[in-house]
């Protein structure tokens, strides 16, 4: 499974749904992440893709989309 798809799947259960906006699209706009969800996240992430995410780090403009989340994800490997 490549990176993307580990991602959505990520998505899919923190938010609980089945569906997800298009990978520019913001997920707090859009209501699927909020600031109670921005922390399951991180776990969620930080546990997939062995890392560390620092509390410096936890700005939802950082996790805003999925490619949001990709480029993040790029500049911690």
């Amino acid at each position: 499974m490549d990176r993307r798809s580990k991602l959505i799947e990520i998505l899919k259960t923190v938010t609980k749904q089945d569906t997800l906006p298009a990978p520019g699209d913001s997920l707090f706009d859009s209501g699927l992440l909020d600031s109670f969800a921005l922390p399951d996240l991180v776990s969620a992430l930080e546990q997939e893709f062995s890392i560390q995410i620092p509390d410096a780090d936890l700005n939802p403009r950082k996790f805003d989309s999925i490619e949001r989340i990709e480029e993040y994800l790029d500049s911690r490997n």
